[in-house]
């Protein structure tokens, strides 16, 4: 290759996404911060490889190597959480969820999934979505007095719908998902179970949420949120089901596996089996419901009353009717606190404006803050939003939210 030099273009924008980072807080519930290994792996050599089908049973040559890493990846997450077997393979979440549907689903099919306005995800049946559009989802959700999960409710649409899989998980729901009645649902239905685990892997592994894998057929989940790996996505199941899925995320759904992903999986699936990440798990829930409690101070109303994960949902209506999501989004942005707007349960205003917010705590846990420091986000995010017309108060939440940030740097030094 001939010598180019670095690429100061490319690097430059790097260098400020990784200052962005280290001097705002990153409040985003499906964000987090590796460790220095889980970088290095994703940025080692085996990006190089191209290894298309499985340990053992690759179409290229030279995988020798490759297959101890995969292999290595997969015991790893069987290990973790008590699975029967492991595909390490998918490139996301929503190809895992797909792959899923594929191995197990006729197109028509009926599935019973939970509805994005109300917390569940795209691939749970929404009509915009793949899994909407080749399958018969019927959405169940929240009660409207406390907003909570009602698995009576449940129970009685998958006696009336008699679906062939319900699909449980959540992309926006602040409290515990039991896996226990859902296997009762199913099995009273002939159905089979699937557990969506994306967004609480992390708080499984730890000990901070029921494991979902003894009661599931299949569990999927991503690796980069509460889990604190790469960006990729996983799928565990029973034996029984174990080739249909393979099949499915290849030769089904994707090509070549990205190895240096999953060589970081394995990376994390390490990690999380270490007894300290017990209490990162333990830490990030008693953050996450220090930091609701702080907020239902300032005058938002916490969807469903709190939180027993990582995130909160806020509706922002008692805080400020006219405010909305969007708004508040940006707002915050400009204040040096970063995370998303979200629909709540019976928002009156359309997904891109929404009368909510999503606050998780994954990433400020991994940088070190506590309970105190939840206090302190909670007061910045409403001095902001009290003041979001004055750019001076603005301005001053941001330089005082980055003195708070050079004391818990992601990766210091």
């Amino acid at each position: 290759m001939s010598p180019l030099g670095r690429d100061e273009e490319l690097f430059s924008i790097l260098d400020r996404e990784r200052e962005r980072q280290s001097t705002t807080l990153q409040l985003i519930a499906s964000e987090n911060f590796t460790s220095r290994a889980v970088l290095e792996a994703t940025g080692s050599v085996l990006t190089n490889k191209y290894a298309e089908g499985y340990p053992g049973k690759r179409y290229y040559g030279g995988n020798q190597i490759v297959d101890e890493a995969e292999e290595l990846a997969r015991r790893r997450a069987m290990d973790l959480f008590g699975a029967e077997h492991a595909n390490v393979q998918p490139h996301a979440g929503a190809n895992a969820n797909m792959a899923v549907y594929l191995a197990v689903l006729e197109p028509g099919d009926t599935v019973l999934g939970m509805r994005l306005d109300q917390g569940g995800h795209l691939t749970h049946g929404s009509p915009v979505n793949a899994s909407g559009q080749l399958y018969r989802f019927v959405s169940y959700g929240v009660t409207e007095s406390d907003e909570r999960l009602d698995y009576d409710q449940i129970r009685d649409l998958a006696k009336a719908e008699r679906p062939r899989l319900i699909v449980a998980g959540a992309t926006a729901y602040p409290r515990i998902i039991d896996p226990a009645p859902l296997r009762r649902i199913a099995d009273e239905v002939g159905a089979l179970f699937m557990f969506d685990a994306a967004h609480i892997a992390g708080l499984v592994a730890g000990g901070a949420h029921p494991n979902p894998v003894p009661e599931a057929d299949i569990v999927t989940f991503t690796t980069h949120k509460t889990l604190r790996g790469p960006r990729g996505g996983c799928i565990l199941s029973t034996a029984e089901h174990a080739k249909a899925i393979d099949k499915a995320i290849f030769p089904g759904l994707q090509g070549g596996p990205l190895e240096h992903v999953i060589a970081a999986k394995a990376v994390a699936f390490r990690e999380a089996a270490q007894p300290e990440f017990k209490e990162y798990a333990a830490q990030i829930v008693r953050n996450a419901r220090a930091v609701a409690e702080a907020l239902a101070g300032e005058g938002f109303r916490i969807v469903s009353g709190g939180t027993d994960n990582h995130l909160i949902l806020l509706d922002l209506r008692s805080f400020d009717e006219e405010l909305s999501g969007k708004q508040a989004q940006e707002t915050l942005d400009r204040a040096g606190v970063t995370l998303n707007k979200n629909q709540i349960p019976g928002d009156p205003r359309s997904p891109f404006v929404t009368s909510g917010l999503r606050v998780g705590t994954a990433a400020v846990t991994s940088t070190g803050m506590k309970e105190p420091e939840m206090a302190q986000v909670a007061a910045f995010m409403g001095r902001a939003l009290r003041n979001r017309s004055a750019d001076h108060e603005l301005a001053t939440v941001r330089e005082e939210v980055g003195t708070l940030c050079s004391k818990y740097p992601p990766y210091p030094g």
